[in-house]
């Protein structure tokens, strides 16, 4: 699943295409919204909380779209060939410059502009947020004290936009391995600004990050050289990787 940084990147790419056009056409593909018809509405532009995409349009309406496992947006220009499968795709807007669709987007609503802030209520603060509410997030994650951190890193109701890589990276950093439970974690405050600052050299930089230990599963550890170990967590069914390198982060009691 795209991870805040990617959506972030994500909602840049729609505004460079959107923002400012007047849309000439909308079509939703999801049943809940499929006689909706936004057309001459002016794009307002495309923010993020977290892994999820608030594209304002006119002074009324949000169009809320969230990516899951396998969703994405892609801009083209008019007439261009999709890359994507005509079937897949679950939301199309066009402007007289360009199009965007989403395909295979795991949320596709449309809200009252007053509405959005009650949609996200449950997520906890945006690690790429100018306003991000440190004390708040170091909070909602004490409320977790025995789950493992690398499990509540990744929960968005504590901190919004975190996920597999980068919970791993920051695990990596602090020399702290995945199974600890939050309540050993003797720095929180710091694993948060390790996060965030994580995120915001994501989209920083023009080519991605090298990673210390994500994906590098037996590769040796970037700081002593021991093999990179790789483990899983189940959740909700689906099996997510930790890597963690067993010298740099110890298991402790």
């Amino acid at each position: 699943m795209p991870e805040g940084d990617a959506v972030w990147r994500t909602a840049r790419r729609l505004d460079e295409a959107l923002a400012g056009q007047l849309l000439t056409r909308t079509d939703f593909r999801v049943p809940a919204v499929a006689t909706a018809d936004l057309s001459g509405q002016p794009v307002v532009g495309t923010a993020t909380h977290g892994k999820h995409l608030l594209t304002r349009i006119g002074e009324d309406w949000t169009l809320h779209t969230h990516l899951r496992m396998d969703g994405s947006w892609v801009t083209l220009r008019p007439g261009q060939r999709w890359p994507k499968p005509t079937h897949t795709a679950r939301v199309v807007l066009d402007t007289d410059e360009h199009q965007a669709v989403g395909f295979l987007l795991g949320v596709v609503e449309l809200l009252p502009r007053a509405a959005e802030q009650r949609a996200l209520s449950h997520l906890g603060p945006d690690l790429l947020h100018d306003d991000f509410a440190e004390d708040e997030a170091v909070r909602r994650l004490l409320t977790h004290p025995d789950e493992p951190v690398f499990d509540a890193l990744r929960d968005q109701t504590s901190l919004a936009g975190l996920g597999t890589i980068w919970a791993a990276e920051t695990c990596f950093t602090m020399g702290v391995h995945p199974t600890a439970p939050v309540r050993q974690v003797k720095d929180l405050t710091r694993m948060v600004r390790v996060a965030r600052l994580k995120l915001q050299q994501s989209i920083r930089q023009r080519q991605p990050a090298a990673m210390a230990v994500y994906g590098r599963e037996r590769a040796g550890c970037r700081r002593c050289g021991t093999p990179v170990r790789r483990m899983e967590f189940v959740e909700r069914g689906s099996v997510r990787p930790a890597y963690f390198c067993p010298s740099c982060q110890p298991i402790r009691d």
